[in-house]
C-alpha cells in the first residue's frame, strides 16, 4: 500500500507531500483504519535514561514539529516519540521551496530552519495527547535571537516543555538556523549546558520529577572538535547523546539533482558519518552517556548497525518517507533478532 501512496506523493513538493501524509496517516489513525498502514511490533522493552521505553526504534524530531499528529503516528508502533524543534516564539522558517528530495540516493535536503508555531503551542497540542508512551521535546532558539543570549531560548523553552517531556533535546546541530553550530564550541557549549542543567535541578525540585535532557550534534565536527566536546560532556549533567543531525556535506551525492541545493542532508549518504561519530563518541564516553543513534536508517540492518556501534536507542524521519510505516516494525524486528529475543 505504501508503495503506492509514495509514487503518488513523491510527483508533489516534497514539502506538501510531507503535510499530506502526516494528515493521511492522522486520519487513518482517527478512523480507526490505522491499521493498514502496518500492523504495530510486539513489544521489545529496554530503560534508558531511567524510562521504560516500549521498544527501542523512535521517531526524531522534524516530522511533527508542533505535537500535532503525536497519537496517530504512536499508532504506528514507534517505542519514542521525539517533537520540535519547537522555539519561544513561533516563526515561519526559510523561504520556500526548502526541502528536496534524492530518490536515487534515498536522501533529503531541507533548510525548513526550524519553522514552528512557538513552545506554548507544541505543549497545548502534547497535553492533548492520549498516548502514554516516551514523549521527547526538541528545544532551540529562534532565528533572530544573537547567540550570545541563545541560553535564555533554552531555558525559556526548558521551562515550557518540562512538565510535559518524558525528556527534553536541545538541538544545536541543525545548519539551518545561521550561527547555530557555533554552539557546540567548546566554550559556548559548557556554559550552555551548565545553565540548562542547573535549571533542570530547579525545575525537577519544583515539579518532584528529574527529565532527562539530552544533546543533539552534527555530523560534521572535526576530531579535536569531539575530543572537546567529550570533555566537556563528561565533566557536565547532560544525560544523553543524540547523534547525529543532518550533514553539510555532499560528496555522497555530486551529480544528483538537487543536490546543489543550501541545507542539512539526510537519509542513506548520512548513514555512514553519523554512524562514524556515533562510535568515536562512545570510544570518548565510555559507558558514561546513554547513546541515541539517528542518521541513514533505511532498513532493519541499519538499527542493528547503530546499535553495534554503541547506541542504546536508535530513530529515524527519512527511513520513513522512503520505506514508510513498515519500517517501524522492520528496525523492531532486527532488534529483536541481535538481542537474541527472538522466536
Amino acid at each position: 500500500m505504501y508503495a503506492l501512496a509514495r509514487s503518488l506523493l513523491f510527483r508533489l513538493d516534497a514539502e506538501r507531500a510531507h503535510g499530506i501524509a502526516l494528515k493521511a496517516i492522522d486520519a487513518a489513525w482517527r478512523s480507526g483504519m490505522g491499521r493498514l498502514l502496518g500492523p504495530p511490533p510486539a513489544p521489545l522493552p529496554v530503560r534508558v535514561f531511567d524510562l521504560e521505553f516500549a521498544n527501542p526504534v523512535g521517531l526524531a524530531a522534524g516530522l511533527d514539529k508542533n505535537a500535532e499528529q503525536v497519537d496517530a503516528l504512536a499508532a504506528l508502533g514507534f517505542g519514542f516519540i521525539e517533537v520540535g524543534t519547537t522555539t519561544p516564539r513561533a516563526q515561519p522558517g526559510n523561504p520556500k521551496p526548502r526541502m528536496f528530495r534524492l530518490p536515487g540516493h534515498e536522501a533529503v535536503i531541507n533548510r525548513l530552519g526550524f519553522n514552528n508555531d512557538g513552545v506554548d503551542a507544541l505543549v497545548a497540542n502534547a497535553e492533548r495527547v492520549r498516548w502514554n508512551g516516551v514523549l521527547g521535546i526538541n528545544i532551540g532558539k529562534n532565528k533572530d535571537t544573537p547567540n550570545e543570549r541563545a541560553v535564555d531560548d533554552y531555558l525559556f523553552c526548558l521551562e515550557r516543555a518540562y512538565a510535559r517531556a518524558a525528556y527534553v533535546t536541545v538541538n544545536i546541530s541543525s545548519p539551518n538556523t545561521q550561527g547555530l553550530r557555533d554552539l557546540q564550541g567548546e566554550d559556548a557549549l559548557r556554559r550552555l549546558l551548565g545553565e540548562l542543567c542547573d535549571a533542570r535541578e530547579r525545575l525537577g525540585g519544583r515539579h518532584r520529577a528529574r527529565k532527562p535532557l539530552l544533546l543533539k550534534i552534527a555530523p560534521d565536527l572535526a576530531e579535536a572538535e569531539l575530543d572537546a566536546m567529550a570533555e566537556v560532556l563528561a565533566a557536565s549533567a547532560i544525560d544523553g547523546l543524540i547523534c547525529t543531525n543532518t550533514t553539510l556535506a555532499r560528496d555522497e551525492v555530486n551529480g544528483a539533482r538537487h543536490a546543489d541545493e543550501a541545507g542539512g542532508l539526510s537519509g542513506r549518504p548520512l548513514f555512514a558519518r553519523s554512524t562514524a561519530v556515533l562510535a568515536g563518541m562512545r570510544q570518548r564516553l565510555r559507558e558514561r552517556l546513554p547513546i541515541v543513534g539517528v542518521g541513514g536508517i533505511l532498513g532493519g540492518s541499519d538499527a542493528a548497525a547503530k546499535i553495534d556501534a554503541g547506541a542504546r536507542l536508535v530513530q529515524f524521519y527519512t527511513g520513513l518517507v522512503y520505506r514508510g510505516p513498515a519500517l517501524v516494525g522492520e528496525c523492531v524486528e532486527a532488534l529483536r533478532r541481535a538481542d537474541g529475543t527472538s522466536p
